[in-house]
């Protein structure tokens, strides 16, 4: 594992049913922190297609793709051509029985390393009538981060998703969200515990601004692994939409891990998951 990082994340507000404009958007971010410095660039939740909860299902089926078109080999080429990881937010594929909502990792020789279906789809709201769900967490051996778990959204809200990516060794979470400014008291508290409890890095891109559904919240952050927030975004007010924003952080990987295994170990070393099952009488 690389012992300093330098991680790049891109938030913005896509354009609902545009995806080719998303697309050029993307790569002249990519190819901006790239040329800051970036190790590692992240993307949000929903930037090819654009997220409006009235239109999503409309904008989500005129950007799906499957994994060998032509977006995907944008991106790979965007990755290998500047050098740079990319934890490429989410995108709509095609699949044969539908569509999901799915999670692209590359490396920097621009091969697609990983890919993740977002597993927990927000039934409240009808993101279950748009996408498939995938049916699996996801992590990722990488050569300068050690595992990689890919994380969508609402996935991370359920603390159990993290506990089992750090069962499997992953203390880097990449996770692309549209989070809406109403749940922002839930990214505000669970992210930082689910750091914290797992000794996890959590990199988290988030979209941001006012469509006609709402507001999305933004604050892509960085948290360490002893759940402090070490790099912000901006955030957005209601009917708000701040200006594109590039977080960069340069990260001291290796030694803030280190230092949590020592002073928290016992979160995880401690855990008796044989008793976590239904409680008994």
């Amino acid at each position: 594992m690389r012992e300093r990082a330098v991680v790049g994340i891109a938030q913005w507000l896509a354009a609902p049913g545009r995806p080719r404009e998303n697309l050029e958007t993307a790569i002249g971010f990519i190819e901006e922190l790239a040329g800051r410095g970036c190790d590692l660039v992240l993307l949000p939740e929903y930037w090819a297609c654009g997220f409006d909860w009235t239109t999503l299902a409309e904008d989500a089926a005129a950007a799906a793709e499957p994994l060998d078109g032509s977006r995907c080999a944008a991106l790979a080429t965007a990755a290998g051509t500047n050098g740079v990881w990319l934890a490429a937010g989410t995108v709509p594929e095609q699949l044969e029985g539908g569509i999901a909502n799915t999670a692209l990792l590359f490396d920097a020789a621009g091969e697609l390393r990983a890919t993740h279906r977002k597993a927990h789809l927000y039934a409240p709201l009808g993101e279950d009538r748009v996408f498939v769900a995938g049916d699996r967490l996801t992590t990722c051996e990488t050569e300068p981060f050690g595992t990689v778990g890919l994380s969508v959204c609402f996935d991370g809200d359920f603390p159990e998703v993290a506990r089992a990516m750090r069962r499997v060794g992953a203390r880097v979470i990449a996770h692309p969200s549209a989070y809406e400014l109403e749940a922002a008291t839930w990214w505000d508290a669970l992210y930082p515990a689910n750091a914290l409890a797992n000794g996890q890095w959590w990199l988290m891109a988030n979209q941001c601004g006012t469509t006609g559904a709402g507001t999305i919240l933004g604050a892509s952050r960085v948290v360490a692994p002893d759940g402090r927030v070490v790099a912000e975004a901006p955030r957005a007010t209601a009917g708000e939409t701040p200006e594109p924003f590039l977080l960069v952080a340069e990260l001291d990987v290796v030694a803030e891990l280190a230092r949590v295994d020592r002073d928290n170990a016992v979160l995880w070393d401690l855990a008796r998951p044989e008793l976590y099952g239904a409680p008994g009488s």
